[in-house]
């Protein structure tokens, strides 16, 4: 299961704005320049109402709601306009459903036996074809030099997170400075009033539970608990940060995408996982990503699950500079059937085939995707962070693509040419 975000072409021109559109969007996001007071202008009326008025560290972005589309006669006048940046619909977000030398002790969890991805013993990855022993990301070594470091910040942006999940409940990033302060008050000064575990975008609210799952079972991946109860996850320590753009029927929208990074920035997160993408490129989720990475933030997203070759048929936001795409291999050490790939674009594989996870209402499931492989990556990241904590993130990025196991089966399926290997990654070899 990945996330899809659906977009059409972008031509800025006047036939672009006159098309009728296949692809459903809520309005369109306009970028101003900076001190601009274009929209306490009166001739805005003419183009539509604003709503959503996003104020980010990389720029400002508002919603205009229009019933009617632009015509090339409001869209001439929009361009003319020198105090906008770049108008583009406003996207929908939504679900795309695809069905140290030794080895650490494995963790007591009851169902990590069950957890291939962390430990192939060639019987345990799948119910219907046979798994081969060793095709995993090697993690019971890298934890004899590090299970992590609560130091680690990671966001993950989805469809929010079951943070009272007994396995999750001790990795929650808390924000001190609101759970101790007054209710109803900005007590730590960031815009955001009572985000004692992060935010939900999507309903405007403190409260970034997840009902739908499927950013429970990413956190799950990355950071559930080593605690002898049920699974465990790439780090034994680490603080996750849930932020909920996508609403628990699975959709959002790609302005409350923006709001969420710039969020995570807020945060000072280290690391954010995103497993959701898909579709044309988007000027303004393209500055989101460029502005965490000026921040020193490492950005991870899931590859696609279309089958596709992303080197033909980009995919975003996996394709965008400064990102690193990940796509699936199953425990057979093949790609996954689902998984898209591509030599030059997508950058490692990670385990995304039947994977056992965390799930909402403190439940457990087994999901498949890229969505799944991309949070296995970001625990890689927050390992080799938590031992070499000034790494830039392309540092970071060469240091995936260079320390993965290069296998015949998966030479075509990335950039690295193999799988992702976390006790490499560590030990730099």
């Amino acid at each position: 299961m990945k996330l899809k975000l659906i977009v059409s072409s972008l031509v800025f021109s006047s036939a672009f704005f006159s098309t009728a559109y296949a692809t459903p969007f809520n309005g369109y996001i306009v970028k101003v320049k900076k001190g601009s007071n274009f929209f306490n202008q009166k001739s805005l009326s003419q183009f539509g109402s604003v709503s959503k008025v996003t104020n980010t560290s990389f720029g400002t972005f508002a919603r205009l709601e229009t019933n009617k589309g632009f015509t090339d006669k409001s869209f001439a006048l929009m361009a003319k306009n020198s105090e906008i940046e770049y108008i583009e619909p406003n996207y929908i977000i939504t679900l795309d459903k695809v069905a140290g030398g030794e080895e650490a002790p494995a963790p007591k969890d009851t169902n990590f036996k069950k957890q291939w991805g962390m430990k192939n013993d060639g019987k345990n990855g799948s119910i219907f074809s046979s798994g081969i022993a060793g095709e995993d990301i090697n993690v019971l070594r890298a934890w004899n030099i590090t299970k992590g470091n609560k130091a680690v910040k990671i966001a993950v942006i989805d469809t929010g997170v079951d943070y009272t999940h007994p396995e999750l409940k001790d990795q929650i990033m808390v924000n001190e400075a609101e759970l101790n302060g007054k209710p109803g008050v900005d007590d730590d000064g960031d815009g955001y009033i009572d985000d004692i575990y992060g935010y939900n975008f999507s309903a405007k609210t403190a409260d970034p539970q997840d009902g739908h799952g499927h950013g429970t079972h990413c956190a799950g991946v990355i950071g559930a608990s080593h605690n002898g109860a049920g699974v465990a996850g790439v780090m034994a320590n680490v603080s996750i940060l849930p932020i909920k753009f996508l609403s628990d029927e699975g959709s959002g929208e790609t302005i409350d995408a923006i709001a969420a990074i710039d969020y995570g920035i807020k945060r000072g997160v280290n690391v954010m996982s995103n497993s959701w993408g898909g579709g044309e490129e988007e000027q303004s989720l393209k500055d989101a990503i460029q502005a965490a990475t000026d921040a020193g933030i490492v950005f991870v997203a899931a590859a696609g699950n279309e089958s596709a070759n992303n080197d033909r048929t980009a995919s975003f936001p996996a394709n965008y500079p400064n990102v690193i795409s990940v796509g699936s291999f199953t425990s057979a050490g093949a790609k996954s059937s689902f998984s898209n790939y591509g030599v030059k674009s997508v950058h490692v594989t990670a385990p995304g085939s039947n994977i056992l996870s965390t799930y909402k209402r403190g439940g457990y499931t087994t999901m498949s995707g890229t969505s799944m492989a991309t949070p296995h990556v970001a625990g890689v990241i927050g390992l080799l962070l938590s031992q070499e904590p000034n790494l830039t993130p392309a540092q970071v990025k060469e240091r995936l693509i260079s320390t993965s196991t290069k296998t015949s089966k998966l030479q075509t399926a990335s950039l690295s040419g193999g799988r992702v290997d976390a006790f490499k990654a560590l030990s730099n070899n």
